[in-house]
């Protein structure tokens, strides 16, 4: 990754100004932070030892982006272009991210979801070079020497996973480190953090995975997944280490089992800047879907009866953000909670002593529900057509489960009903966009998890929003680092969640569209980022950035100019040889 053959020289808002090159020759060209590849001009093959190492030709950046496009489409499927483009990653850095910034909406789907869960399934086979860390029972002992080997790249943001919960496949053992490296690719490309500043980190405690474990190619620690004692301190080990070597940095925990994440959010709430998207960014990227959907309606968000099917980490995220919103529309927390309804496999989640402890928080007493007379009562169908249901979401990978029926009892309660079927891949969603419109007569308003083609109905196109998370956690993590915030707070995804909605246009509005198109990633991560960022000065928890000489002074103006200009692109940076 690099090792210490350069140093990064920043202007004073914390962006790479230029790089000072200690090695030459190949110890230029083997380096995927400073190698130009083609690019290099003559001056520079002179100075930096590269003569005669490149053909005499000079290839400029656009026509090398132009060159790798073609490249990238000849691949036979998806899973080869994601094996050329991590490639081109790994030789040169800066040209990956032109190209995937060329075409974001066709190369997010080849970086991450949904090719990246093949690359987590085939990560030993397919291995070709380091990427991160890997911490184990082996090394853990040793995380803070090995993280302080990362200081000369200025870390800012940290993607950490344990690999248990990938994307709905479950246990990839030490492969789920694909899926940082892909979260963090769309850091750069949403809030233009740059690469060298971003490191992701597998926290391999095992994998219950047999085939994993039986696999004789496997690369990972080969042991069922530490529990318990064990595993707390394991983790504890590594945010011990985090914190003493990267004290200002951004944690984002990835992929946990649903206990672990909200264990591990709510542990480490004060004392490490983090969150978790799979529980935060979920949330607030399906707020930001309903909050578009009030404006279509023109109703309160505080008449809506909201009902969640799938109760994990997606789920009660969800239903935590849509808690934080009504409260800050003035309902108070039994209020705002009354209004919310979660199911899981068995129906409604009803309280008892021995519920997991994340589902208890919005767990009904069935006293509370005078319609409630027997087990039948707590399904799906019914409790949308006796609870009133006016928002529907789907996090339960349980696909066709939103049937006709239970939308069309939704008509019953509002004149345009708001169902959300968030569940990955296509085939695990809640129900088919098409179906929804053909069942409502158009009525309905459609946020889904997954891309779906525009639907025609009646004459009119409707164009299907995608309720994606990378609207959310790249502006978050920019928004927090510039304001220098100590902690990750509810409220910001909030924030965030209003951020998002108010970039879908009047147009978009008209079509029923509930949140913004992907190729207006990078817009919408610069509002979300000065909308947290604005957050953590209002809430008192903003400090000095830790990265810049530029201080936003509590300022919103002077964070809005540092936002801005902190923000890395996709070009060839001064390279200067020492």
């Amino acid at each position: 990754m690099g090792g210490h053959s350069y140093l990064l020289k920043f202007d004073e808002y914390g962006n790479t100004r230029e790089i000072y090159v200690y090695s030459s020759g190949t110890g230029v060209a083997g380096n995927s932070f400073i190698n130009k590849g083609t690019a290099f001009t003559r001056e520079e093959r002179e100075y930096l030892g590269l003569t005669g190492m490149l053909p005499p030709a000079v290839r400029a950046l656009p026509k090398q982006v132009e060159n790798s496009r073609i490249k990238v489409e000849d691949k036979q499927s998806d899973i080869e272009r994601f094996i050329y483009i991590r490639s081109l990653f790994d030789r040169n850095v800066t040209l990956a991210h032109a190209l995937i910034k060329s075409d974001i909406a066709r190369y997010m789907s080849i970086i991450y979801t949904p090719t990246v869960g093949l690359a987590c399934q085939h990560y030993s086979s397919m291995f070709r070079s380091a990427n991160g860390l890997h911490f184990y029972p082996g090394n853990i002992d040793r995380a803070e020497d090995v993280l302080r080997r990362f200081l000369h790249r200025d870390i800012r943001v940290a993607v950490v996973t344990d690999n248990q919960g990938v994307l709905g496949i479950g246990d990839q053992g030490a492969g789920g480190i694909a899926i940082c490296v892909g979260k963090l690719m769309l850091y750069t490309q949403g809030a233009g953090i740059a690469p060298w500043h971003c490191l992701p980190i597998s926290l391999d405690v095992g994998t219950n995975n047999e085939a994993l474990l039986n696999d004789d190619e496997y690369l990972g620690w080969r042991h069922h997944r530490l529990t318990g004692d064990e595993y707390i301190n394991f983790v504890q080990r590594f945010a011990r280490a985090f914190r003493n070597v990267f004290p200002n940095a951004l944690c984002q925990w990835e992929d946990f089992s649903k206990q672990n994440a909200f264990a591990i959010r709510d542990a480490y709430l004060h004392d490490l800047i983090s969150f978790n998207d799979d529980i935060q960014g979920t949330g607030a990227v399906a707020l930001a879907g309903i909050l578009t959907a009030m404006k279509i309606k023109q109703e309160k968000l505080t008449d809506q009866i909201f009902l969640i099917h799938g109760a994990g980490a997606g789920g009660v995220g969800i239903a935590e953000q849509i808690e934080t919103a009504l409260r800050e529309e003035g309902l108070t927390k039994d209020e705002a909670r009354s209004r919310i309804l979660t199911l899981d496999s068995r129906g409604l989640i009803i309280y008892s002593d021995d519920l997991l402890p994340y589902k208890k928080k919005f767990a009904k007493d069935p006293v509370w529900l005078d319609w409630m007379k027997d087990e039948k009562d707590a399904q799906l169908e019914n409790v949308v057509a006796k609870a009133g249901v006016t928002v529907l979401i789907g996090t339960s990978g349980q696909a066709g489960c939103f049937t006709r029926e239970i939308v069309q009892s939704m008509l019953q309660h509002t004149d345009r009903p708001v169902v959300m079927p968030l569940s990955n891949p296509t085939t695990m969603a809640e129900a088919i966009p098409a179906d929804l419109y053909r069942w409502t007569e158009g009525r309905v308003l459609v946020g889904t998890g997954s891309p779906f083609p525009p639907v025609e109905y009646n004459g009119k196109m409707h164009n299907v929003g995608q309720c994606n998370n990378v609207f959310v956690f790249p502006g978050v993590g920019l928004g927090v680092l510039a304001s220098g915030a100590r902690e990750v707070l509810p409220e910001f995804f909030t924030a965030a969640a209003r951020a998002v909605s108010a970039y879908v246009t009047a147009g978009e509005l008209n079509q029923g569209v509930l949140v913004p198109d992907v190729t207006a990633l990078r817009d919408v991560s610069l509002q979300v980022a000065t909308a947290v960022g604005e957050a953590a000065i209002n809430l008192g928890v903003s400090r000095p950035c830790a990265f810049s000489s530029f201080q936003h002074d509590n300022d919103p103006a002077r964070l809005g100019t540092l936002i801005r200009k902190i923000r890395w692109e996709p070009d060839y940076a001064p390279l200067v040889a020492m």
